[in-house]
Order: structure tokens, then C-alpha cells, then sequence
């Protein structure tokens, strides 16, 4: 069984920091494919970023690009995200994500999921 662990999530104010990290264990199909989600109030979840180590490839929603960043380390099975110039949009509990199943980077089969880390930023 996979479990995935979010820590990192807090308090901040708008235009400071915060990274978020994720742990995985157990059997994932995959080693190399993990993301973010994440869930504002009244909204659905969206995906905020993932990254394929294997063909070295990371995507960004429009709105976190040139302010987030992702990485996998793929000996730990940790994967983080690094949040820079937050805005109070960016207020959610975050998610991290793994593929069930995946072929070339593509999620494949439905999601594993952590159980959410909440980031406020204040204006």
C-alpha cells in the first residue's frame, strides 16, 4: 500500500516562502512521476505542478509559473515544492499526488493521494 506524507504547510504572508515536502512509501509504480494539487475554498482541485524525472520534464498551471518549483528526489521517494512570492490566491490545502500507473511520464490508472497540508498567505 502507498502512503503519501505532506509536510511544510503553515502561515505566511504574502510575498514570503514556504516549501512543502512529500514522502512516499510503499510500492508506487512508478519512482520517477509525482505532483501537486491543490484545493481553494469553493473551488475544485487543480493540479499546481508535477515533474517526470525519467524524461526530465516538469509542468506549472499558468498561475504558480516563475514562482514555483518542483523536485523529486528519487533515492528518498520525496518530492517538494518550493512556493516563492506566495499571493493570497495561492491560500489552499495542498496535495501531493503519485500515478497508480504511468507510461512515459503520463498518469496512467487514477491517483494516489496524501492527506493535504494546508498553506494560508495573508495580504
Amino acid at each position: 500500500e502507498v502512503h503519501l506524507v505532506e509536510s511544510g504547510g503553515g502561515s505566511v504572508q504574502a510575498g514570503g516562502s514556504l516549501t512543502l515536502s512529500c514522502a512516499a512509501s510503499g510500492f508506487l509504480y512508478s519512482r520517477q512521476c509525482m505532483g501537486w494539487f491543490r484545493q481553494r475554498a469553493g473551488k475544485e482541485r487543480e493540479e499546481v505542478a508535477n515533474i517526470y524525472t525519467g524524461g526530465r520534464r516538469e509542468y506549472f498551471a499558468d498561475s504558480v509559473k516563475g514562482r514555483f518549483t518542483i523536485s523529486l528526489d528519487n533515492a528518498k521517494n520525496v518530492v517538494y515544492l518550493q512556493m516563492n512570492n506566495l499571493k493570497p490566491e495561492d491560500t489552499a490545502m495542498y496535495y501531493c499526488a503519485a500515478p497508480r500507473s504511468s507510461r512515459g511520464g503520463t498518469w496512467l490508472g487514477g491517483n494516489y493521494w496524501g492527506q493535504g497540508t494546508q498553506v494560508t498567505v495573508s495580504s
